[in-house]
């Protein structure tokens, strides 16, 4: 059977189920699907005995107290980063890293590339009686080598090609 559907009508109750089932319940509660205060009428648990209500001139249980963990001393090491050093062919002022000093360095000079390839391009010119080993006393055309004063370490080179 059709009924019109009346806006201003009051919701009708759901029939019974067919075959003598009962109709749909209301879901459980929070607390009965969770197990939340089920057993207990407080959100506490019960006192035991001597300490309820009635009860005077009892002092109230002692609470378990935890222990503060005594503070960890910390060791602060402080750390210098030493920017990378460049080296040319002049004395550089640093901090060597074998002993920790603060050194200007010693220069050595050392035949190199530049050297090498001066004294061919000189043999090729014809130099070939011993001036095509002028390279080899100019120091502006060789490689140098820095080194702490101190501990003699090598810090560094300079290398010209």
């Amino acid at each position: 059977m059709w009924v019109p559907y009346d806006a201003m009508a009051a919701p009708q109750p759901c029939p019974s189920a067919p075959g003598g089932y009962p109709g749909p319940s209301a879901p459980p509660s929070y607390e009965e699907t969770t197990g939340i205060n089920v057993n207990y009428p407080y959100p506490y648990p019960m006192p035991g005995p001597g300490h309820g209500p009635g009860t005077k001139g009892m002092n109230p249980p002692p609470y378990p107290t935890q222990a503060v963990p005594a503070a960890n001393p910390i060791a602060v090491q402080t750390v210098y980063v030493q920017q990378p050093v460049t080296f040319y062919d002049r004395p550089v002022q640093m901090c060597c890293p074998s002993c920790n000093k603060m050194v200007v360095t010693h220069l050595s000079h050392n035949a190199g590339a530049l050297t090498w390839l001066s004294c061919g391009s000189l043999c090729l010119l014809g130099c070939v009686a011993g001036c095509c080993f002028i390279p080899f006393c100019i120091d502006a055309l060789q490689d140098v080598d820095h080194y702490c004063p101190n501990c003699k370490a090598l810090l560094g080179t300079y290398k010209r090609l």
